[in-house]
């Protein structure tokens, strides 16, 4: 199983490490961030939207279609109670592509993106607290 580690840095800054990569996130200026790096729903966003391009951009080369420039926006609004990211839309422009008749493959390629599956799927999440006595005689 793969594993993401995020260390909270203190001030409402945290550091993710993935694989050989480093990540700053922030919060919101509500929970105290202060704009030095993206929220958490801002990378969610930007995940759904990178994967989407990814498989996209990969259907298109092997199809012949020229990927160059391609674009994914996904617009989103913030709902509450409970806080979530509601009306998420994925535009995907191939501003230099000629689709065709491959638009509706180019809608299933996208909708088949891990990221985006994974929301469509995602029944449950599993919570585990590990807190101080918990470690107590663990080396």
């Amino acid at each position: 199983m793969a594993t993401i580690s995020t260390t909270y840095l203190g001030d409402m800054l945290f550091e993710t490490q993935v694989g050989r990569h480093t990540i700053k996130i922030d919060v919101p200026a509500a929970m105290g961030g202060t704009d030095r790096a993206p929220t958490p729903p801002e990378f969610f966003v930007a995940s759904l939207g990178s994967c989407i391009a990814a498989f996209v951009a990969q259907y298109c080369e092997r199809s012949a279609i020229d990927a160059q420039d391609l674009r994914v926006d996904i617009s989103y609004d913030k709902a509450n109670d409970p806080t979530r990211l509601v009306n998420l839309k994925a535009t995907v422009h191939i501003p230099n592509g000629d689709c065709g008749d491959r638009v509706g493959a180019i809608e299933r390629v996208a909708a088949h993106c891990p990221v985006h599956a994974t929301i469509n799927t995602m029944e449950a999440l599993q919570i585990e607290i590990i807190s101080k006595e918990d470690l107590v005689g663990q080396v």
